[in-house]
C-alpha cells in the first residue's frame, strides 16, 4: 500500500515553505521530451503526489490544463492557498485511484513522489489514464547533495551531510528506491519507450534557512520529532550555527548555491 507521512498541517506548511521547485535543468529535459514525442498540442498534464505544488506551478507555466492531486488534503490545501494560475487546479485523491477517464491524460508526472506509491496499482493508472502517444516523467533529487558558498563549500557540505546521516536514520523503507535510482520503478512503467537519466544536476539557489527549512520538511525528521522531538530541534539548531561559523556571517538569509542530483524516469506510451 502507498505510504502516507505528509499529513499534519505544520509539516505541510513547513514543506511548502522550504521544498523547491524542480531545477531548470530537470525542467528542460521534461519539457524537450515533451517536445520530442508529441505531435499534437499538450492539452491535459496530471502531477500526481503534487505536495503543496511546487513542481505543478512550474508546469502550469507551459501548459494549457494542470491538475495536481495529492492523497494529503493539507497538501492541497497549502497549495491552494498559494498563488495560483486560473489554468491549475488540485484535487485530493490517492496515486492509485485517479479520477480521470481513460485515455485522457497528454502528460503525468510525478516529483519525488513515486517512491511513496504502490508501485504496482500506480502504473496500472498510469497505462489507463495515459493518452496513446501521452507521455510520463516521473524524477527525484538523489541524496547526492551539495553545498557551495565561497571557498568553503567541502566544510559546508560535511556538515550537511552530518545532519543529513542523523536525520536519515529515521527513513521509511521506502528511500530505498531513491537510493536506487528509481531502477525498480523504471522497470515497473509499461510502456516500451522508456529511459531513465540519473544524471541530471541542478544548482538551486537557497539560503541558510532554507537548507534547514528543506532538513526540517523531509520525511525522516518528521519521524525524529515524533521519537526524540528535543534531539530533532537541536540537530537543526547546531547544523545551521556550524554553517553561519564556517560562512563568516550572522544572518540565516544569507545566499549560498545547493547542488542535487535528480533521476528522471521518461516514458512515451504506444499510439
Amino acid at each position: 500500500m502507498a505510504a502516507q507521512l505528509f499529513e499534519g498541517k505544520g509539516h505541510a506548511a513547513v514543506y511548502q515553505k522550504y521544498r523547491f521547485a524542480p531545477g531548470k535543468e530537470l525542467q528542460r529535459i521534461i519539457l524537450s521530451y515533451v517536445e520530442e514525442k508529441r505531435s499534437s498540442p499538450t492539452e491535459l498534464v496530471v502531477d500526481v503526489g503534487c505536495g503543496s505544488g511546487q513542481g505543478t506551478l512550474f508546469l502550469a507555466e507551459h501548459f494549457k490544463k494542470v491538475v495536481g492531486t495529492d492523497i494529503s488534503a493539507a497538501q492541497i490545501q497549502e497549495g491552494r492557498d498559494a498563488p495560483c494560475p486560473p489554468n491549475l487546479s488540485y484535487l485530493v485523491c490517492p496515486a492509485e485511484e485517479l479520477p480521470f477517464e481513460d485515455g485522457s491524460v497528454d502528460l503525468l508526472t510525478s516529483f519525488t513522489a513515486a517512491h511513496w506509491f504502490d508501485i504496482e496499482k500506480f502504473m496500472k493508472e498510469v497505462s489507463r489514464v495515459v493518452k496513446p502517444r501521452g507521455c510520463v516523467a516521473l524524477s527525484t533529487y538523489t541524496v547526492d547533495m551539495r553545498l557551495h558558498y565561497g571557498n568553503c563549500s567541502e566544510k559546508l557540505t560535511q556538515i550537511f551531510g552530518e545532519a543529513k546521516d542523523l536525520i536519515f536514520k529515521y527513513s521509511h523503507s521506502r528511500i530505498k528506491h531513491v537510493l536506487e535510482d528509481y531502477k525498480e520503478i523504471f522497470e515497473a512503467l509499461p510502456f516500451q519507450d522508456k529511459r531513465r537519466i540519473t544524471d541530471v544536476f541542478d544548482k538551486i539557489p537557497m539560503t541558510v534557512a532554507g537548507v534547514v527549512g528543506y532538513l526540517e520538511s523531509v520525511s525522516p525528521y518528521q519521524a525524529y520529532m515524533k521519537d526524540d522531538p528535543e534531539a530533532a530541534k537541536a540537530v537543526l539548531q547546531e547544523t545551521e550555527k556550524r554553517f553561519l561559523e564556517v560562512m563568516g556571517v550572522s544572518s540565516r538569509e544569507t545566499q549560498l548555491e545547493f547542488w542535487v542530483r535528480h533521476v528522471c524516469i521518461l516514458g512515451c506510451k504506444a499510439p
